[in-house]
């Protein structure tokens, strides 16, 4: 069994929007057209542009289209969402997370 590793400390620099990802990765790779893609998704051609444009969140209905479009599963794609709120709201929280006392 592989040993786990912990993260001890946060990355200083955001992780990148799930969005993007498929924006400058997997569509380029599949050759496909945003249109294209969405139809085949069964969503709007606009949901999709906002989701690329990082303006939308990856939402689980979503990660299950996506998961089974790239042949990845929606936990990958719910996972990378996730670490990019996470990250986002720990810089706008991060004075206030500082005064509550840690209890374990």
């Amino acid at each position: 069994m592989p040993e786990e590793y912990f993260v001890t400390e946060r990355p200083k620099m955001p992780p990148t929007h799930p969005g993007e990802i498929l924006k400058d990765a997997v569509l380029p790779d599949l050759d496909l057209s945003v249109s294209e893609a969405a139809r085949q998704m069964g969503v709007s051609r606009q949901t999709l542009h906002r989701i690329m444009a990082g303006t939308h969140r990856i939402t689980p209905e979503m990660a299950l289209r996506l998961g089974k479009f790239c042949g990845n599963g929606a936990g990958l794609w719910l996972s990378m969402q996730q670490a990019y709120d996470l990250w986002h709201a720990e810089q706008r929280l991060r004075k206030e997370i500082e005064k509550i006392p840690a209890r374990g």
